[in-house]
């Protein structure tokens, strides 16, 4: 399969994963178990992996609904991580409960970083677009080196 044809099916995928992370923002439950808050956190944190990672070669509407998703995934954030979802194969680091504020000032980082970004690849502003990507890149990169377990 050449590049290009791997590359438009990364993209259809992730344009099919926005819209519904964008329409799961509606709808958006905190989950109601432990187990089920470890489960949501590595979806969530999947996705953000994934968006990111696609995000540099994106423009114009697949731009904006990758940095939806962004946004989305870091507004959710802190409801994945209800006191107590530290069990099974959670990677999750007891600092992020013994450390709330600093924990979630990662969060609020990576929000208006995502959110500069949404308002970036709504205007085209290309420069702007990309500073939020690395922005929200450095941010994840902070977050699991001081609450993730490795």
């Amino acid at each position: 399969m050449s590049r290009l044809k791997i590359a438009a099916i990364a993209v259809a995928s992730l344009l099919t994963f926005g819209v519904a992370a964008t329409s799961a923002q509606d709808t958006f439950v905190a989950p109601a178990t432990p187990e089920a808050a470890v489960a949501a956190r590595e979806m969530l944190m999947k996705s953000n992996g994934a968006t990111l990672k696609a995000a540099g070669a994106l423009s114009g509407p697949e731009a904006v609904a990758a940095m939806q998703t962004m946004l989305d995934n870091f507004t959710n954030m802190e409801a994945v991580f209800p006191e107590g979802s530290n069990v099974g194969d959670s990677k999750a680091s007891p600092a992020i409960w013994q450390n709330w504020d600093a924990f979630t000032a990662i969060i609020d980082t990576g929000k208006s970083a995502a959110a500069d970004g949404l308002a970036a690849a709504e205007t085209g502003d290309g420069t702007a677009y990309g500073a939020a990507l690395k922005a929200m890149g450095g941010t994840c990169g902070t977050c699991h080196q001081q609450f993730r377990i490795k």
